[in-house]
């Protein structure tokens, strides 16, 4: 291991990870994957989780990256984070620029339906019910000038 070379920067789906992590944490690197769905993974495919990725072959790297592109067959419902999607009803989950994709879809038909969710983002304000005169004044919202 001390003779091998180590790869500063790992590439699986389509995102650059950090050679000098242990596999179990270089993973949480990819948008959607957290530390549970990293563990699920190295367990299916029998990578040693503490191995630093950066020192790992090419075929074991071939390994999590396909795991990772079937690994929702594998998980409860509860796990995944895109549940009963509202188009489709399908429960799956999104990885990498997927999410980023779906949330604007969402937030642009909350937009379009002019839901009063849409409405908040679309003003920049608060959207959960939080409170709003004496706090989250910073961000460009339109509201009240006080007088001089």
């Amino acid at each position: 291991m001390a003779d091998e070379e180590i790869r500063h920067l790992v590439r699986i789906m389509n995102t650059d990870l950090q050679g000098s992590q242990r596999v179990k944490y270089a993973l949480t690197g990819i948008r959607g994957i957290g530390l549970r769905t990293s563990r699920v993974i190295v367990d299916s495919t029998g990578v040693d989780p503490d191995a630093v990725i950066g020192y790992l072959p090419d075929e074991d790297i071939a390994k999590l990256d396909s795991a990772i592109a079937q690994f929702e067959q594998n998980l409860p419902i509860w796990m995944l984070n895109r549940q009963r999607d509202p188009i489709s009803g399908d429960s799956k989950h999104l990885l990498g620029q997927d999410i980023i994709m779906t949330l604007k879809e969402d937030l642009n038909d909350l937009k379009k339906s002019r839901a009063y969710r849409g409405l908040r983002h679309e003003r920049g304000l608060k959207v959960r019910g939080q409170r709003t005169k004496s706090t989250g004044r910073r961000g460009s919202t339109i509201g009240v000038r006080k007088k001089k």
